[in-house]
């Protein structure tokens, strides 16, 4: 296939739309169901690129759940602890194979901004993935291969509707990329950097005391951020991104959201929320909405009489200011990625309430002795990586 026409560009209104290789040459892609629109080829191309350095930099499958050209979550394939496959609600799946463990995870890690994603598989998508993919809410998924059984089960889904694509994993793009905006074409060298331990040996803090799963977990926040619209920032913890910040103006506002969705994930697990006493016939898209209210400042949306009833089969006790604070000092050896330095050290300090112990930034501010410092006074490891990793 040399072109794919689509029903629309980003909006209704821009037609006419498709994709094709300038050179005459086949796609890449083939579409083996459904029919793929504009925004999710962007998201199948950005995230197939995020898994496959995933997967080279770490040797491990590694899954993404893409949302408007910014990865939602993204993870690789270890194993889920007891808690993890509660929060993620798949208790009922039994074991899963380390590439549906990595979708679990790239999903679950933010529930409310994964809903309708764009999947993007490093691997072979095998049938145990499948069947996670199959109930969840989603418009495709990108690999590069399916078993037969995985393929027969995602073309049932979205009444035989849904967006399967199948990526050539020895396709190599050319190393100029151009684009147009306003009528104006622009000309880059292809961001071709690859990222892997030698990127962290520049460590600037006191404590240099820095373990390989943590050289696992900073080179998944890097090669996130190179995916993700700046400004950007991710939090990783165990093999997964956990907060990201996605096209934020201010830096520190991005350190704030991404943060804020790290504590969401993390207050997910306390016994307040493991332990709500949800109605059998409330759905998981509804438990997820159920508990971000919970979590938030309008937890009286849900908790409020003639609300609750709704969802859960007795009224749930606020979950406190004071007590999510006590919870949330519990988590620790988190770390930190920047796709560019931190001009300020009000970065490291909120970084710091949500239990950041490791930071991966690029360096070179007027500050940098100003963050340093921040960081010494927690204790932290910073490594300055020298590599800045906007992505428009």
């Amino acid at each position: 296939m040399k072109e794919l026409e689509l029903k629309y560009g980003c909006n209704p209104n821009q037609k006419p739309a498709r994709i094709y290789m300038a050179d005459g040459s086949d796609l890449p892609v083939t579409v083996m169901n459904g029919r793929p629109g504009y925004i999710n080829l962007l998201d199948a191309l950005n995230g197939w690129q995020l898994v496959s350095e995933l997967k080279r930099a770490t040797g491990k499958p590694a899954a993404a759940s893409f949302k408007h050209v910014s990865p939602a979550g993204a993870a690789i394939g270890l194993p889920l602890s007891d808690v993890e496959a509660k929060i993620y609600w798949v208790a009922d799946m039994g074991d899963l194979t380390p590439l549906a463990s990595a979708y679990a995870r790239a999903r679950g890690a933010d529930r409310m901004s994964s809903f309708g994603d764009f999947i993007s598989l490093s691997d072979v998508c095998d049938e145990c993935t499948a069947k996670l993919i199959h109930r969840e809410v989603s418009d495709g998924v990108i690999a590069p291969g399916y078993t037969k059984e995985a393929l027969e089960l995602l073309k049932t889904k979205k009444k035989g509707n849904y967006c399967v694509l199948q990526i050539n994993p020895d396709y190599t793009p050319a190393p100029v990329e151009h684009k147009q905006v306003f009528g104006v074409t622009f000309e880059q060298g292809r961001n071709n950097v690859e990222i892997g331990p030698a990127m962290f040996t520049n460590i600037v803090t006191k404590n240099k005391d820095l373990p390989q799963n943590v050289i696992d977990d900073m080179a998944i926040a890097m090669i996130t951020l190179k995916y993700t619209q700046s400004n950007s920032v991710c939090y990783v913890k165990g093999g997964q991104a956990i907060g990201i910040g996605a096209g934020q103006q201010s830096r520190i506002h991005c350190t704030r959201l991404a943060g804020g969705k790290a504590d969401h994930w993390w207050l997910r697990q306390s016994p307040q929320v493991l332990n709500l006493p949800f109605r059998e016939d409330c759905r998981r898209v509804d438990k997820d909405n159920a508990i971000d209210l919970y979590l938030g400042e309008e937890y009286e949306d849900v908790l409020a009489d003639g609300k609750w009833q709704a969802i859960f089969t007795e009224q749930p006790k606020v979950f406190t200011r004071q007590e999510q604070k006590e919870w949330l000092a519990k988590n620790t050896d988190v770390v930190l990625g920047s796709d560019a330095f931190f001009p300020f050290g009000d970065n490291i300090e909120r970084a710091f309430r949500s239990g950041v112990k490791y930071v991966a930034e690029p360096g070179g501010s007027v500050r940098d002795d100003h963050v340093i410092a921040a960081a010494d006074s927690h204790n932290m490891v910073m490594c300055f990586t020298g590599l800045r990793l906007f992505h428009h």
